[in-house]
């Protein structure tokens, strides 16, 4: 596992942190001092390892960067944690979002049962971290995989995994009784999404009765992730929502009419986290709530906001510096592709501005006559359109505080991929 201590002095010894030029203009920063020679930007790297965040300022920071405005940030986490907690719902929230230590820290403390991850890396990096309850959404399949969910089986007991497929439980099955381990198994029921998960009802009571016969398995209940999370107006989305778990429910009332235990029934997500627990879940594994991305910004919510969303704080920021500007109506920055700059993504305080890349390193951004646009070496903040992509892509966040840094999270798995 990569410690935190592991990353920061890495980050310091690829020399990640150089100097930025220019003055910030924009209502997104704050402006930099009228001398930039007056900061050792060079030192500021150790000044982190040392978490001395004395005078640091997001006009200090490399670029692009990640920022996380704290105060929304903790918004976010209690506002899920409140509802889940009126609504009589579990939250396992998806590490896949950030996959940090900080944030499922926050998380925990604020009540989750555990955490989802997409990975078995996933699961390894936060289990060898401390952390409890993990579920891998993904069956294992392959030596690979079947192996380490096994392993991590043996030695965390609260770990779990989901099966959608005869196949893949005669494999875990066997791997299972030749290393003598007892898994805890979740049977995957399609809800929407063409991705995974086995059709509802009898044939996915028919995979939980061998799953609950097994001397190396215990069937624990089912998965059900809907496609309905990003259904737009919210009456649409709960309708659409109890219709994609119809299968879900089937499952589990025939289940228990056979005398299977259903323990738990896992899916939800940040756009249906105060509808779940009306169409059948114990549970949700919303991920994206924490930070928000613009996916979610114009889905409605309760309010009939079509606008915003604006149950949870956009608390997510990409930092980037505007360095070239040579034909109209276009500025170059330096949030490129590389950055994982996207359409769907929106500036901060200039949300006309339009967003595109030029390049691996190259960032663009195009306004049409008469809207006001920025100069070269402004600084603007762009909250990301997938928040899944945009985390993959750095190897830190800054936590802000207005204008101040009072924080450096590493992001789990830089140096060694999570997704393996």
């Amino acid at each position: 596992m990569t410690t935190r201590r592991d990353f920061i002095t890495a980050g310091a010894a690829m020399g990640v942190l150089a100097a930025t030029h220019g003055s910030a203009t924009t209502t997104s920063t704050a402006k930099a001092g009228p001398c930039l020679a007056d900061c050792d930007i060079m030192e500021l790297n150790q000044r982190i390892i040392r978490r001395d965040f004395r005078g640091i300022t997001k006009d200090m920071l490399p670029t692009p960067c990640l920022i996380i405005d704290l105060d929304a940030f903790h918004h976010n986490i209690n506002q899920m944690a409140t509802t889940a907690k009126a609504n009589k719902i579990n939250v396992r929230p998806h590490v896949k979002v950030h996959k940090s230590l900080a944030v499922a820290k926050a998380q925990r403390d604020a009540g989750a049962i555990g955490l989802t991850c997409s990975t078995i890396a996933e699961a390894e990096l936060f289990s060898d971290a401390g952390f409890k309850g993990m579920m891998f959404t993904k069956q294992p399949v392959g030596r690979n995989n079947t192996q380490r969910a096994i392993a991590l089986s043996k030695k965390d007991p609260t770990f779990m995994f989901v099966c959608d497929d005869n196949q893949v439980f005669d494999w875990v099955e066997e791997a299972a009784a030749a290393h003598h381990a007892r898994v805890r198994v979740l049977v995957s029921v399609y809800a929407g999404l063409a991705r995974q998960g086995m059709q509802g009802g009898q044939p996915a009571v028919e995979l939980a009765k061998r799953i609950d016969g097994s001397k190396h398995m215990k069937f624990e209940g089912f998965m059900a992730y809907s496609g309905a999370v990003h259904t737009k107006t919210f009456e649409a989305r709960r309708k659409a929502s109890y219709e994609s778990l119809a299968g879900a429910r089937e499952s589990r009332d025939l289940a228990l009419k056979a005398g299977l235990p259903v323990n738990i029934m896992s899916g939800g997500a940040t756009g249906t986290y105060n509808i779940d627990h009306e169409v059948g879940l114990t549970e949700l594994q919303a991920g994206t709530y924490c930070f928000m991305d613009t996916a979610y910004f114009t889905i409605g919510g309760r309010d009939g906001d079509m606008e915003r969303y604006n149950d949870f704080k956009p608390a997510l920021t990409v930092l980037t510096t505007m360095d070239s500007q040579y034909h109209p109506n276009l500025i170059s920055s330096d949030y490129g592709a590389k950055a994982m700059a996207g359409r769907g993504d929106i500036v901060r305080d200039m949300p006309w501005l339009k967003v595109g890349n030029g390049g691996a390193e190259y960032g663009a951004l195009t306004w049409k006559d008469g809207e006001k646009f920025p100069k070269i070496g402004d600084r603007l903040e762009i909250y990301p359109s997938s928040l899944d992509m945009s985390t993959n892509a750095y190897d830190r966040y800054y936590v802000a505080q207005g204008d101040k840094i009072v924080d450096v999270w590493p992001i789990m798995g830089r140096s060694g991929a999570a997704q393996r």
